[in-house]
């Protein structure tokens, strides 16, 4: 893949980078904000290859990548650079709904901090690990360090959502931490602990009350705190005069912030957590499976939709007021791994050689915790894979709610992030876990390779009914291409010729040959021959331009050891002999004999499927080439 190239077309059909008000990514998208989304060509962008697909939902324009999306990503970045380090400021008014804004807020600020919630988790899970099966003490020394390691992202969790909150709500991120700081201080956190263990007295500042509560682990005080100081820093900087305004900016907004959030802000987001950690443990104990069921169910849906990342929050404050989440992660959990089994189900059925290799590379991925590719490639694709992953993560997630499955470090739910359900040093919850996980598992691969059927049989079917030729509709969106060469099929880069490897020429294929006989890898028109003989051009009746290159450098043999059995402008079909080539005699002269076999006009195409394989034979297809 081009990243250069897919950034440049990302960019000039999403609007323009003056169409752009700010840009993250998640672990398979791009999240834009757009100044006006009806300047987006949609359409173009959903068919560009390399693209997954769009989703514009929760106020924020997403375009989905799949693993590749970090380095699309700084393709982006160097050719908007106003982009990096902060979002770009706009004067257009905003006319998204309130649930909009609320959950692109929610998900600007959480993404970022997402790789050190997840490596801190993981810590955890490891030490939780290495005590149940008492390779560590926990009186030791080594558990306190990797313990105090683990704990550092969430202890200052403050601090990390200051730094996101900052750059969400366009205002300075070192200031913003600077009161993550206050509400950390060791100097509070011990006058907290004196009042409390003394039982009475306060905490006052001039004469104003400040609860006794700490901010550690915390997670709506600083963002209440730092959304407050977004409106006081302009006011700061309004009636700053300008010959100290350096330093009378930043005293009067912190002033004002540090006092009000110590005060007001932070004593009411305590409550605010307090209130909804309280709530969950309230439905937890009248119904303790009705909320991982509807999660495992239903979070397709809000990923699709891009609203899941409303929910992670939930989850994280959880953990941290009460050491654990009961409702969201395994819930979460039942519902990707499901996806990953339907997904893995239609690649284990499917006859059809590109399916197959998109679904179970992709069903793998799902298994591990990124969805987005089975979701969009699989899933929506073909539905009943999609409705079998509903099912099964539905009830995988019930039997995780009756079980009361405890997620004690969070992380990207899937089969990697098992370890994080091992905490109150006994391994109950990881044995529960598991179950539901082969549960969510088997019953969404059970039903969706009983229910998967494969597209082309379905789209054959209605032709039938109507009595149309099946090949006139299937052929204006796709051209199955069958390797021309009996051999092992490889990727473009394993050639040895920057012109194929760096798909200058275009997409494709390439074939490390076994016998020297060239077919016609689809019915068409011989388009271009060569007096070497080392290669021929073929267009196809629905417009794919191929070139079949026999070998490396084999232009300078002129034409020796080669032999054509087309001529110029004669329509073959798929199948027929169109070169014989000496295999042995190239390889002794030195010359390399693999085979790129390339879509010349590629761009004309919106995706370009190709499989690897050990052994292809003549006509067995290879890649798909969909308009």
């Amino acid at each position: 893949m081009n990243y250069q190239e897919l950034a440049q077309k990302i960019i000039e059909n999403i609007g323009g980078e003056k169409n752009i008000s700010g840009l993250t990514h998640c672990a398979t998208r791009l999240r834009f904000n757009l100044k006006n989304e009806e300047k987006a060509q949609t359409d173009i962008i959903k068919n560009t290859a390399g693209v997954m697909g769009v989703v514009s939902k929760g106020g924020q324009y997403q375009v989905i990548i799949g693993s590749d999306v970090g380095s699309v990503y700084k393709e982006i970045l160097k050719e908007v650079p106003s982009l990096e380090g902060e979002q770009v400021a706009s004067t257009e008014k905003d006319d998204r709904g309130a649930a909009s804004k609320i959950i692109d807020t929610i998900t600007g600020i959480f993404t970022p901090i997402l790789p050190a919630i997840t490596a801190a988790g993981m810590l955890k899970a490891v030490l939780s690990l290495l005590v149940v099966f008492n390779a560590i003490d926990k009186t030791g020394q080594t558990y306190i360090i990797i313990d105090f390691m683990a704990d550092s992202a969430f202890y200052f969790l403050p601090i990390l959502l200051a730094a996101s909150s900052a750059q969400k709500f366009k205002t300075n991120m070192y200031l913003a931490m600077m009161v993550g700081g206050i509400l950390l201080h060791p100097n509070f956190v011990g006058m907290v602990n004196a009042i409390k263990e003394a039982g009475e007295g306060g905490i006052h500042l001039f004469g104003m009350p400040i609860s006794a509560v700490t901010y550690g682990s915390s997670v709506i005080p600083i963002i209440l705190s730092v959304w407050f100081m977004s409106y006081v820093e302009p006011i700061a900087d309004k009636v700053s005069p300008k010959v100290i305004k350096f330093f009378s900016k930043p005293l009067i907004t912190i002033a004002i912030v540090g006092t009000v959030s110590l005060v007001v802000i932070g004593p009411v987001g305590y409550l605010i957590s307090d209130g909804i950690s309280n709530g969950i443990k309230a439905l937890e104990n009248f119904s303790p499976w009705l909320v991982p069921t509807i999660i495992g169910a239903f979070t397709p849906l809000f990923v699709a939709t891009g609203t899941h990342y409303g929910l992670v929050p939930i989850g994280i404050n959880n953990r941290m007021t009460t050491g654990y989440d009961t409702v969201i992660y395994p819930g979460m959990l039942a519902s990707n791994l499901g996806q990953g089994a339907a997904s893995l189900a239609v690649g284990l059925k499917t006859k059809d050689s590109s399916i197959k290799q998109l679904a179970s590379s992709a069903g793998l991925t799902g298994l591990f915790g990124i969805t987005e590719p089975a979701l969009y490639g699989v899933n929506l694709r073909f539905k009943t894979p999609l409705y079998a992953a509903m099912i099964g993560g539905g009830l995988g997630g019930l039997f995780m709610g009756i079980g009361r499955v405890k997620n004690f470090t969070g992380g990207s739910p899937g089969l990697l992030t098992l370890p994080s359900y091992i905490g109150d040093d006994t391994l109950k919850h990881l044995y529960l876990a598991c179950i539901g996980a082969a549960i969510s598992i088997g019953i969404s691969f059970v039903i969706s390779y009983i229910l998967y059927k494969e597209p082309v049989a379905e789209e054959a079917q209605k032709v039938v009914k109507n009595e149309t030729s099946v090949d006139s509709v299937i052929s204006e969106e796709i051209l199955n291409v069958a390797t021309p060469v009996k051999g092992e099929i490889v990727s473009l880069k394993a050639v040895e010729d920057g012109m194929f490897s760096e798909e200058i020429l275009g997409k494709g294929f390439a074939v490390k040959p076994v016998e020297g006989v060239v077919y016609a890898p689809f019915s068409g028109t011989v388009t271009a021959v060569f007096d070497s003989k080392h290669a021929i051009g073929l267009t196809s009746d629905s417009g794919v331009e191929l070139l079949i290159h026999v070998g490396i450098d084999t232009v300078q043999l002129n034409g020796e050891y080669y032999e054509y059995f087309v001529e110029k402008g004669q329509t073959v079909q798929t199948g027929d002999k169109l070169i014989e080539f000496d295999l042995d005699k190239i390889s002794e002269k030195g010359y390399n004999t693999i085979t790129p076999v390339v879509v010349t006009n590629s761009a004309d195409f919106g995706d370009i499927i190709t499989l690897t394989k050990v052994l292809a034979e003549p006509g067995e297809e290879v890649m798909k080439v969909i308009r």
